[in-house]
């Protein structure tokens, strides 16, 4: 059972068209499915309850399409809600089956497996509607989205509150039977036990109902705040038709400019905030003016201030959001948010997180402040910019990146083409972890510029997943991973992994392909490590195999760990090519490159710290929340750039209001000296060392949740962390 399973990342399938036939006295339920789609198959699922042994088993069955992939062209925004309703109607009369069934002698079966088969049919039919509402919404599947994440989040809270089902687990997890359950069994029963604690199971049933209202409450405002920074976004353009004015764009990115100006039927470019033309104008541009505009325009997204003030604010949202999560908390017992929110994760409270904060902004502000001063002389003697302003910083940067290493975006992005860096990271994957990845026809895809792959070992398919990669409009920005399904193995039944990796790059133009930085190239290893961390699972329980229940501050541990590949000159050599000439990256330009690699990372380093000591402080509050005051006072103190009255920075922090990293997103750091550290390993012990790569997949990337993250990263690395790896990877003096 997970805490939460509709808000953020956990997703599910998409049915039709179900007929049922229920026989009580049998204690049997079939299920039929016949889906419309042509490639698609009919299913018969049945639970049966075996009165000889009291158990409840699942019965294999089939569904979507031939692959058993979502059939995401047969998703009909008309049949969201419908078919939401029916599951949820039909799982609460089979769940009175099992807590019947269960509750004079539970077990595995009866029980855990019962209830996580469940789980799976509607994890399976929400992924798809979930993730097509991330990457071609629209306003009626926005809408279906939003009023089935209701109904989906009211099943939840009521399931996570039965106080038979918690007796009936409290029972199992102190049988003698439970003795004989493997680590990842009992873990599964602990982490269950958990969320019905954190769910308010102990409430009276006035607090209990408020709690549900509240959870209800919030999943509502979450999909307020994603849907009006959504909104603000495509809604600010500039037209631009004089090409000076937007002199220093690389030619790509105003390749982009232009084909958005020609499908709005205008003349000249069209610059938008998705951000790979916001972080290509922000970086290049020569005109400042032009800058300080988008700045302005993107630091007020969705506020009451900028171009689209008032329009599609979420200052009421974020208030909301913080009182009701504030009350939710100490229904159940913690002082605050934070303390909820980190209750099951790998620190142990909110003010061990403070702690690990202020340590590492002592150890990275004295460098970011001396880096943040080179910057100022710089624009001043080189670039004629006497005072240095927030729209300034990446403009500056790159300049003085170039100058001190001769080495710029514009100079590697025609050696990163997108097909090419691709299956160089699929050769260093092969090396490290022994699979091999193909890429297939796409079945059932929801876009043309969707990829679809499959990876296996010893010539068996073991997990796949789909690749979308380009900028468009009605796209969350941003790049995520997000399970499509999970690994499973039931009798003689294995359901392989399945994973949905999103990025925003620059789309190919006619008669270029798409040409990545070397930050993109980063995003992609980043996001393709999440993959790996889903895909390369080898738990039978659904509940606890690939990102399923990780501990949340631990879950960018392999994600960061894949980005170490792009620092490295062997592996560089593997993803770069020139779109042109197909000569890889020069043996120069490749060491300035790795030389670059720390350029400011002490002003990297401190705004992430930014980021997590503003949402900590946020959720530590217990009332007058005071968002903009609270961020002017961190900004203060960090020593960055003055703040700007009008930036509105936590009115888009969509990470807190609309993610899952609320009181979580240190977990960026804090994960980030796991995965340092463990990458420590191979440099200590080879990086081609098939032993060390051997013993990550077994103890990383295998376990999913089946054990704790300390104790993983433990059998690991043979001790608990240190961050000793992080500072100097970033080159921050110790």
């Amino acid at each position: 059972m997970s805490q939460n399973l509709y808000e953020g990342k956990r997703t599910v399938r998409f049915d039709r068209h179900r007929r049922e036939a229920r026989n009580r006295n049998s204690g049997r339920i079939t299920f039929e499915n016949q889906y419309g789609s042509p490639n698609s198959a009919s299913f018969t699922f049945t639970l049966e309850i075996n009165e000889a042994n009291n158990s409840l088993r699942e019965r294999p069955h089939m569904y979507t399409t031939t692959h058993d992939l979502p059939d995401h062209q047969a998703i009909d925004a008309n049949e969201v809600v419908p078919l939401i309703d029916e599951m949820i109607d039909r799982h609460e009369a089979e769940i009175e089956l099992i807590i019947e069934t269960a509750k004079s002698d539970p077990s595995w079966d009866n029980l855990m497996m019962a209830m996580e088969s469940l789980e799976v049919e509607l994890n399976d039919a929400w992924a798809p509607i979930s993730h097509l509402n991330a990457v071609v919404s629209n306003d009626e599947l926005r809408k279906a989205h939003d009023d089935a994440v209701q109904k989906l989040t009211e099943h939840s809270t009521r399931l996570s509150q039965s106080r038979p089902l918690y007796e009936s687990m409290s029972s199992l997890a102190g049988s003698e039977k439970s003795q004989s359950f493997s680590a990842a069994q009992r873990k599964m029963i602990d982490d269950s036990l958990r969320t019905f604690r954190r769910n308010g199971v102990a409430l009276d049933e006035d607090e209990r109902e408020r709690f549900k209202k509240l959870r209800q409450t919030l999943t509502r405002l979450s999909s307020t705040f994603a849907n009006n920074l959504l909104d603000a976004t495509d809604a600010w353009t500039k037209h631009v038709v004089d090409p000076d004015e937007l002199k220093g764009i690389p030619e790509p990115n105003l390749a982009v400019a232009r084909a958005a100006a020609e499908r709005k039927e205008l003349e000249g470019y069209l610059l938008t905030l998705d951000m790979a033309c916001y972080a290509s104008t922000m970086m290049h541009c020569e005109n400042r003016t032009l800058r300080e505009e988008m700045y302005y325009a993107n630091t007020t997204r969705a506020s009451d201030r900028g171009p689209k003030g008032g329009e599609f604010d979420n200052t009421d949202v974020i208030e909301e959001i913080l009182v009701n999560r504030t009350e939710l908390a100490r229904l159940v017992g913690f002082d605050c948010f934070a303390e909820y929110s980190i209750d099951p994760k790998m620190a142990s409270s909110a003010n061990e997180v403070k702690s690990f904060l202020e340590d590492m902004l002592a150890k990275a502000q004295p460098q970011a402040r001396e880096e943040l001063e080179r910057m100022r002389v710089f624009a001043k003697e080189e670039l004629e910019i006497s005072l240095l302003e927030p729209w300034d910083l990446n403009f500056v940067a790159e300049r003085m990146r170039e100058s001190l290493y001769d080495v710029a975006d514009t100079q590697l992005k025609p050696y990163f083409p997108l097909d090419h860096v691709v299956d160089g990271m699929f050769a260093v994957v092969q090396d490290l972890f022994d699979v091999r990845i193909e890429r297939k026809e796409a079945p059932s895809s929801w876009h043309k510029d969707v990829r679809y792959y499959e990876i296996a070992r010893s010539n068996e398919v073991i997990a796949r997943f789909y690749l979308d990669a380009f900028a468009r409009e009605k796209k969350r920005g941003g790049a995520w991973m997000a399970d499509c399904r999970s690994r499973r193995a039931v009798g003689n039944e294995l359901t392989l992994p399945v994973a949905y990796l999103t990025c925003n790059f620059t789309p190919p133009t006619e008669g270029n392909p798409s040409l990545l930085t070397h930050s993109e190239v980063v995003t992609l290893f980043h996001e393709f490590g999440h993959g790996l961390h889903h895909m390369l699972t080898q738990q039978p329980y659904a509940t606890v195999s690939g990102i399923n229940g990780v501990e949340w501050d631990a879950i960018e541990l392999p994600s960061q760990f894949m980005e170490n590949w792009c620092w490295q000159a062997d592996s560089l050599r593997r993803i770069s090519k020139h779109f042109e000439t197909g000569e890889t990256l020069p043996t120069e330009l490749l060491n300035r490159l790795i030389e670059a690699k720390n350029f400011n990372s002490g002003i990297a380093m401190v705004r992430q710290l930014e980021f997590g000591l503003l949402d900590l402080t946020l959720h530590m509050q217990t009332e007058g929340f005071n968002p903009l005051g609270t961020m002017r006072t961190i900004r203060e103190r960090t020593g960055m750039l003055p703040n700007k009255d009008y930036d509105r920075f936590p009115w888009g922090f969509a990470h807190i209001f609309a993610g899952g990293y609320a009181a979580g997103y240190y977990s960026y750091l804090w994960a980030e000296v796991l995965s340092s550290d463990a990458f420590a390993a191979f440099e200590e012990e080879g990086l081609n060392n098939r032993e060390t790569s051997s013993r990550f997949l077994q103890e990383i990337l295998e376990v999913g949740s089946s054990v704790k993250a300390s104790e993983m990263f433990s059998n690991f690395r043979g001790r608990a962390p240190q961050n000793d790896a992080l500072l100097r990877h970033s080159g921050i003096r110790n």
